[in-house]
């Protein structure tokens, strides 16, 4: 039996074994409890409370602006709902970049307050010591290489990444360097499907791919915009499963008509 169908709670260990027998792994963004509940109940493997809830819940045109205290208000609710997905949370910007006591100190707060499974965190080796420090703490780290959007102002634009050799190279080396370091999963973001495959094959760390091909261990996309509640947002890896927000304005304006017309509420729907 599949590994996916037969576990009653996603753990890092399950990961693994997802990839030693070469099942895929889902995994989506949630924020809120009520998305939280639904998705784990769909059957998704690993929930991730992305920073990027500063983008679709909280209306920034980046990762950067959302607090530490933010992410834990967030984790919190997506805890509160979720029975089975495995919860990785966002360590966001300025939270363990260049201090690893302070990474250890965020990487607390959020395992403590909120009742999350893992952290997540962007960079290779420059945030080595940051890593190996919050693991030394028995908390369970996922790496993210590649696009990387809290380095945006770095990059400059939001392009595929390491096309380059030089790029590929060190994206190597890095992934790497996260699985020596104890890392259980690596996502890789918007970087050529040939080299996230290489990746993939010559790591036993599950690794999860948004805008990185077919052959990962697994994928990851932004709830809203799967859903298509965000519409601004096209990028070419990006499949709408849905148009949630053509359906939502059409409820929302037919509630508006019953109201105005005197059709709502009728006579069942009163006291």
């Amino acid at each position: 039996m599949s590994v996916h169908l037969n576990v009653k709670k996603v753990t890092t260990h399950v990961l693994h074994e997802m990839k030693l027998r070469h099942e895929k792994i889902s995994m989506l963004t949630a924020y809120d409890y009520s998305m939280a509940k639904i998705i784990d109940q769909a059957g998704i493997d690993v929930i991730l409370v992305g920073d990027s809830a500063s983008n679709v819940m909280a209306g920034h045109d980046s990762t950067l602006p959302i607090t530490l205290d933010e992410m834990i208000y967030h984790a919190c609710s997506v805890v509160r709902a979720v029975k089975r997905a495995l919860i990785v949370v966002d360590l966001p910007f300025g939270s363990y970049q260049g201090n690893s006591m302070l990474a250890l100190s965020s990487a607390i707060r959020i395992m403590k307050e909120t009742g999350a499974h893992a952290v997540k965190m962007e960079g290779g080796k420059e945030i080595k010591e940051s890593i190996e420090r919050i693991l030394s703490a028995g908390i369970p780290v996922m790496g993210h290489l590649g696009l990387t959007p809290q380095s945006i102002h770095k990059f400059g634009t939001y392009v595929v990444r390491a096309k380059e050799e030089l790029e590929a190279k060190k994206l190597i080396e890095d992934a790497h360097l996260l699985e020596e370091s104890g890392c259980f999963g690596i996502v890789l973001e918007k970087i050529p499907a040939k080299l996230a495959a290489q990746v993939a094959a010559e790591l036993y760390t599950p690794i999860i791919g948004i805008g990185a091909g077919p052959d990962v261990d697994g994928q990851v996309l932004v709830i809203h915009d799967m859903l298509g509640i965000t519409q601004e947002f096209s990028p070419r890896f990006l499949r709408r499963y849905h148009n949630l927000a053509g359906e939502i304005k059409g409820a929302v304006q037919n509630y508006i008509q019953d109201v105005k017309n005197l059709d709502f509420p009728n006579e069942k729907e009163s006291y």
